[in-house]
């Protein structure tokens, strides 16, 4: 093919195939495909140009076979691939060339990481002796096979994977039930919609939505403790939806007769199906989670950077992952190989990475905000609608209230409002409090809410 638009359009066919084909992220196309140049087809052979070897030898290792392959759909007859590296024929910039610095290197890692994320299912979760049971109740969930299992209750510390089931089970009835009408929430979320519900004055729509669902998943059940009205709510959506055998699936960091602060009517009702654990995995698992991640990534970690993955972080599968995918960007983004001292710096960004955050003034007001549904730079503003005036004395009092700011340093996160104001914005709460039952409990609850979650 003597015609080089001719192949360049065929590429440009085959890039789009690969994306579609093996399902790569927008930043892989963009650092690795789109920049290659075309140089001809000779025969059976297609040459085609990059500017450096190490891209060279990373496209070799990850897309060559891929490319080869599309190449051969597209065109007919079988067809091979050599890529070059040709400096005097610079290829197309992408947005991740130019690297500066340090910071610039980071943010194209980041993205990278970021891209990488892997959909849920049954397929790549890893099950061992640790899981087997959580996974097999779950896949049944999905299937509709939930009367020995309702409700499901997955319990567990943070990163073993309970998100992940409640996903793949989302996705597995998604997929064998189209139109089915599925409910999946985190416990903050849920009680934010129902304050913002009696806020707004709207509860009948918020308890049609969930009664009307055909399964409902929650995650992270135990925040909704000690929320009195969230806890009642929640009650009642709970008894219709099992009255009419619609599947239940709730994640918890801990079994539910611990929960503290919970009724004991909703421990009875969390404890009348299947209470599943999710434990550390064994080190065997370990490997197993590791060597799958890496291999979802099409990327190859030598066997005894696999161990020492596997021997250093034992109680979290979601930073085992981390570490992979980190590792991975950073191999790809700077040719960094996969080596024990690579894993032990990335293992200590991941882990410090997973630290709690303070609460924050930010946070506080983002969500009061989300409960009067209004936006945070209104309630910093002089703005004096009501709405916006009742989120902005809750906010100021929730502050107040959960870090003991100064009133001062109150004031000047509200567009420096003066001492008084502040003052003034408090009593109000109080007062407000002292008379209306279910406006404390709201406060309360947002408290809690913001308190448990931070």
């Amino acid at each position: 093919m003597d015609n080089l638009s001719s192949l360049s359009d065929i590429y440009n066919l085959v890039v789009d195939n690969c994306v579609k084909e093996y399902g790569l992220s927008e930043s892989a196309r963009e650092l690795w495909l789109d920049p290659l140049i075309p140089v001809e087809m000779k025969g059976n052979k297609v040459i085609i140009a990059t500017d450096l070897e190490f891209k060279r030898d990373t496209l070799n290792s990850l897309y060559l076979s891929k490319l080869e392959a599309q190449f051969t759909n597209i065109i007919g007859v079988p067809i091979t691939v050599e890529i070059i590296v040709n400096d005097n024929n610079p290829t197309t910039v992408s947005k991740f060339d130019n690297i500066k610095n340090d910071e610039d290197l980071s943010n194209k890692i980041e993205t990278m990481v970021n891209d990488n994320k892997i959909t849920y299912t049954f397929s790549n979760f890893i099950v061992g002796p640790s899981n087997n049971l959580a996974f097999a109740a779950a896949k049944a969930v999905s299937q509709k096979q939930h009367e020995k299992y309702n409700p499901l209750f997955i319990y567990g510390d943070s990163g073993l994977g309970k998100t992940h089931l409640l996903s793949a089970i989302q996705n597995e009835m998604q997929k064998n039930y189209p139109g089915i009408n599925i409910i999946y929430i985190s416990s903050e979320t849920f009680t934010n919609e129902f304050l913002h519900s009696i806020t707004a004055n709207t509860t009948d729509q918020f308890d049609d939505k969930y009664r009307s669902a055909d399964a409902l998943l929650i995650d992270d059940i135990q925040f909704i403790a000690g929320k009195e009205q969230t806890e009642e709510k929640f009650f009642h959506i709970f008894n219709e939806l099992y009255k009419l055998n619609k599947p239940i699936v709730l994640t918890s960091d801990r079994p539910a007769k611990e929960i503290k602060s919970i009724s004991d009517r909703l421990k009875t009702r969390f404890s009348s199906g299947l209470a599943a654990d999710v434990r550390a995995p064994e080190y065997e698992t370990r490997l197993a989670i590791i060597q799958r991640k890496a291999e979802l990534l099409n990327f190859k970690i030598p066997d005894d950077v696999v161990d020492f993955i596997a021997t250093k972080l034992k109680s979290n599968i979601r930073q085992i992952e981390g570490v992979v995918t980190k590792m991975n960007a950073l191999y790809m983004v700077s040719k960094m190989k996969p080596t024990i001292v690579v894993a032990q710096n990335v293992i200590k960004d991941i882990v410090s990475d997973h630290q709690p955050i303070p609460i924050t003034v930010d946070k506080i007001i983002s969500e009061v905000a989300k409960i009067y549904n209004v936006q945070p730079d209104e309630m910093r503003s002089p703005k004096r609608a009501s709405n916006i005036s009742a989120a902005r004395k809750v906010a100021i009092y929730v502050i107040q209230d959960i870090t003991g700011l100064p009133y001062e340093n109150i004031g000047k996160e509200f567009g420096g409002r003066d001492h008084s104001t502040v003052v003034y914005a408090i009593k109000n709460v109080k007062e407000s409090m002292e008379r209306d039952s279910s406006y404390r409990s709201v406060i309360e609850d947002l408290i809690k809410n913001i308190k448990a979650n931070q």
